[in-house]
């Protein structure tokens, strides 16, 4: 999954002689929380709400309401932006992505094309989509978690037992982190199996697999195992 697919376009920047006021017009307008700030055609820094936010509190207490605006619209972006932007390119997928924001501690990134160009922006409340697109929680079904044998089939064979009930897969995720030497985590969800055939299904899988725990999104059950 690449950030291209993903990210906020066409990117709303701002320029780095706009005014703070400007900015946080441009913030509320369009309901973001990032501008990219450009010296003509080039990046040059970010804003974020919390700069603006960081900007004015400490005089904001002190001051009278008309005092307070004469500040915001006279503070210059270029003053309170941060320098030295961290930016992606389009083709980065949307786990580099979150890598990058985890590792620098920061929010979302401007996207930068070959030829230097912002195209877009994208921030953790894109990829928090992404997880909900990825996982198929949208269609409220049912999630079971394994732990399985890391051989090639072990997968199939507990997919077919859900086919065989009358379930359809919306996702299958699976990962190695936490589990024992030789096995891994598979985490599936599927959607539209009569609930009056739960209990035998339940009873399928773990005669083929350890069942870490159940999640029905539609009734909010939650049976944990492991």
């Amino acid at each position: 999954m690449l950030v291209k697919n993903w990210m906020n376009k066409p990117a709303i920047t701002i320029d780095k002689n706009s005014s703070m006021q400007e900015a946080m017009n441009l913030m509320k307008t369009h309901r973001i929380t990032l501008l990219p700030v450009m010296d003509k055609n080039r990046l040059v820094g970010v804003l974020t709400d919390r700069d603006l936010k960081k900007a004015s509190a400490s005089d904001a207490t002190t001051l009278e309401i008309h005092e307070l605006l004469y500040l915001i619209s006279t503070i210059k972006v270029n003053d309170i932006m941060s320098s030295n932007p961290i930016s992606v390119p389009p083709d980065y997928t949307i786990e580099e992505t979150a890598e990058l924001l985890m590792a620098n501690k920061i929010s979302g990134v401007p996207v930068v094309d070959n030829d230097g160009k912002v195209v877009g922006v994208i921030t953790h409340t894109d990829l928090f989509k992404v997880i909900i697109s990825l996982t198929g929680i949208g269609k409220r079904g049912i999630q079971f978690a394994f732990c399985l044998e890391d051989r090639p089939g072990s997968i199939l064979e507990v997919s077919e037992i859900i086919r065989q009930f009358g379930g359809r897969i919306a996702s299958i995720l699976t990962s190695y982190e936490k589990a024992p030497e030789g096995y891994r985590n598979v985490y599936i969800r599927m959607y539209s199996i009569d609930r009056s055939k739960l209990k035998k299904l339940k009873a399928a899988l773990q005669g083929k697999a350890t069942l870490l725990y159940m999640v029905d999104h539609r009734n909010n059950n939650r049976e944990i195992y492991q």
